[in-house]
């Protein structure tokens, strides 16, 4: 069953030049899996998924086609949006520092994230805050609830981003680059945790990042971005095979663990110029 379509979807902005689009003609459906979204920096990879909830402002402009659970998003209006952010489609930013309120309690923003969109007794509120935060993996849930952002670790201030993403129980998570700011050590952890979230509510997936080979183990299928289109799709155990040069290119230069090369390989943008 489709989750969410997009057909044609065109982001850009004014330049001195006239506007140029950062998402240039791009389609892809997605259903209850786990899709991953990859490319070089300003791809068009986070834009994407900013204009899937719709945030693109001013002098922005966005063009085609959203279908969420069979509704149509770019015939909504903006009441209508902010009832679904969240509530359905909820996005993790990359960096927990610049997204977490510095002045609100952690337990205070996530019971916010949840009586935007559902009015329980302060009780039952307090219950779901409890319960996301355990679910996050977070020992001591009651005291950690009572923290400010800048008294817990990145880690920990990922882990409560997404508890704050996934205690309205959305059916789609867009996870864009949110182990980025963590430490190798913290990355596969946090990973797992939103897979085995993920695969237990039964949600989709879009997975936004620069690593192919993390891409690779935690996705089903990987959608490869450069200059705000997509120039190849794929299965993700079949990542190895990717026949576009541009793809390919962005294997060639993935360090490995026992480098045996004097220097990684440069990108050779003229193999794919035009194609």
């Amino acid at each position: 069953m489709t989750l969410l379509s997009v057909e044609n979807l065109a982001v850009s902005f004014p330049t001195s030049r006239g506007r140029v689009n950062v998402v240039d003609g791009l389609s892809f459906e997605l259903g209850r899996e786990r899709l991953g979204i990859v490319g070089e920096s300003g791809s068009g990879k986070s834009m994407t998924g900013r204009a899937i909830l719709r945030l693109i402002r001013p002098p922005g402009r966005m063009t085609g086609r959203l279908s969420f659970e069979g509704r149509d998003l770019t015939s909504l209006g903006e009441r209508d949006m902010r009832a679904l952010r969240g509530a359905r489609i909820s996005m993790i930013m990359q960096d927990p520092r610049y997204s977490l309120n510095p002045v609100m309690t952690v337990g205070t923003q996530i019971e916010e994230a949840l009586w935007v969109h559902e009015r329980l007794p302060r009780r039952d509120m307090r219950a779901r805050v409890r319960d996301m935060l355990e679910a996050v993996r977070i020992d001591d849930p009651d005291r950690v609830a009572r923290l400010y952002p800048h008294e817990v670790s990145g880690g920990m201030g990922q882990r409560v981003m997404i508890a704050m993403m996934l205690i309205p129980r959305p059916s789609l998570l867009i996870a864009d680059e949110p182990t980025s700011a963590l430490d190798v050590s913290v990355q596969g952890d946090v990973l797992r945790l939103i897979d085995d979230l993920v695969r237990d509510h039964g949600m989709g997936l879009i997975l936004i990042s620069h690593d192919l080979p993390l891409v690779a183990r935690y996705c089903d299928r990987i959608l490869v971005m450069n200059a705000g289109r997509m120039v190849e799709t794929c299965n993700a155990g079949d990542l190895h095979a990717a026949s576009h040069p541009y793809t390919r290119g962005l294997l060639a230069a993935v360090p490995r663990m026992h480098e045996t090369r004097d220097e990684l390989p440069v990108m050779d943008r003229s193999a794919w110029a035009g194609t």
